[in-house]
């Protein structure tokens, strides 16, 4: 049976909403989009709105005033959830859906805010609650098969794309949170409102000086090195490979560089720390495993130059603006995923190749006036277009335009007069969950 537990402040003021969030991922966990989720979540109870999330049954606490949290029962043999498409996220998503449908039919909520593969649940459960859906896109969900190698065959990919479709057809409202997106969603043919926000919230920054950064680099070993830094996840399309196989030729031109790569598994670091010894630079390289989110800023505080060599995927990773922010010359592979935020000015562009990506790290290193131009453009991008009173006004006003329950906000928005498809199961009348409100 389910359990709820509450210290107060439901109410909200006249105009602000009642937000049911679903959020299909392990939260709180210091990657990705649960990052998103969080400062999404985080905005909109600082504009005034309530929010109620539902996720899976593994995560931290995040530490947020005034959120309420509803955990899904834990299915049999499902221990934790990698990041990608997987066989457990499918198993963890079949409680989440119906617990979210659940707590939707309760009456309490005036708006259902979906994120990922919540959104085809999103699109069949918001006409029949009476609730506008709006649907948080992160990425293309068929586009992920390709990212990840998983399941990234014609007929898997053919039903999510579908269901992609269906999804939007159903929104009244899409938020995007790169350009690419954006234009992917415009293209498909959507005619409701859509917002392009990027993930350019953070964590208030520590006071960091001189000292802080010292003894950052007397732990880490890197005391008289230049060092060259890299943070977050450490999947396969990162790009880390890049990056080991360029060290050779780096270190040829620059012996005082030292390589830091802060995020991911002490498996996953294993695997990186193989492929260096096997190049001979394995004394070149610092693994850090994941660190708390508010100490990342530490990280870019010591480092020389900042770099990104992800080799594929068109959304632009959050890293990119905590890079900016942090003030440091940025050396990154000229995708997609890279280039709808960064240019020449701000950063030093190269192909994705090693050899490509060992000439501009060197470049950087060898001229500091290079360095110190393309660091201060990456602050001054980071001021002028990423700061969070942008992000705070265009969330407000996408909210602005998604009606309330009775004004049209259950109608299929996207398409109208588009037809039901068959979606996910409805909500069962039960389910256990462990609920937490943060005080």
């Amino acid at each position: 049976m389910a359990t709820t537990s509450r210290s107060g402040g439901a109410a909200v003021a006249a105009g602000r909403r009642r937000i049911l969030m679903v959020a299909p991922q392990p939260f709180f966990r210091p990657r990705g989009t649960p990052f998103s989720v969080l400062h999404r979540i985080r905005a909109l109870l600082r504009l005034g709105h309530a929010v109620e999330l539902v996720t899976y049954p593994f995560g931290d606490d995040p530490g947020v005033d005034g959120l309420v949290i509803h955990r899904s029962p834990r299915p049999p043999g499902v221990s934790d959830v990698a990041i990608g498409p997987s066989v457990a996220k499918l198993a963890l998503d079949a409680p989440l859906f119906r617990l979210a449908g659940r707590l939707a039919r309760t009456g309490r909520f005036d708006l259902l805010h979906t994120h990922e593969e919540a959104g085809f649940h999103g699109a069949w459960l918001a006409p029949r609650v009476g609730l506008p859906h709006v649907y948080d896109m992160h990425s293309s969900l068929p586009q992920q098969f390709a990212n990840f190698g998983r399941f990234n065959v014609r007929p898997v990919v053919s039903v999510f794309d579908r269901l992609e479709r269906y999804t939007l057809a159903g929104a009244a409202g899409v938020i995007a949170i790169c350009p690419e997106l954006r234009d992917h969603v415009v293209a498909r043919g959507y005619r409701g409102p859509v917002a392009m926000i990027e993930n350019t919230l953070d964590f208030d920054p520590p006071k960091l000086g001189p000292a802080d950064r010292s003894e950052l680099r007397r732990r880490l070993g890197v005391e008289d090195a230049r060092v060259v830094l890299y943070t977050g996840t450490l999947e396969a399309y990162q790009g880390l490979d890049l990056l080991i196989d360029a060290a050779p030729l780096v270190l040829a031109a620059a012996p005082d560089v030292r390589f830091v790569l802060v995020g991911g598994s002490e498996a996953q670091i294993g695997e990186l720390r193989r492929r260096a010894e096997a190049r001979g630079v394995a004394n070149a390289f610092v693994f850090v495993p994941a660190v708390p989110p508010e100490d990342v800023p530490r990280y870019h505080y010591a480092a020389d130059v900042l770099v990104t060599c992800r080799s594929r995927g068109t959304n632009t990773p959050l890293k990119i603006y905590q890079y900016l922010r942090a003030g440091k010359p940025i050396v990154a592979t000229a995708i997609r995923s890279h280039t709808q935020v960064l240019d020449t000015a701000s950063a030093e562009l190269v192909e994705p190749t090693p050899q490509a990506v060992a000439d501009g790290m060197i470049r950087v290193l060898a001229d500091p006036a290079r360095a110190r131009s393309i660091a201060a453009g990456a602050a001054a991008l980071a001021r002028e277009r990423y700061g969070p009173e942008a992000y705070m006004a265009r969330l407000e006003a996408f909210l602005a335009q998604i009606p309330m329950p009775g004004e049209g906000g259950g109608r299929r928005v996207g398409a109208p007069g588009a037809a039901d498809e068959p979606g996910l199961p409805g909500a069962a009348r039960t389910a256990r969950t462990a609920d937490r409100r943060y005080p």
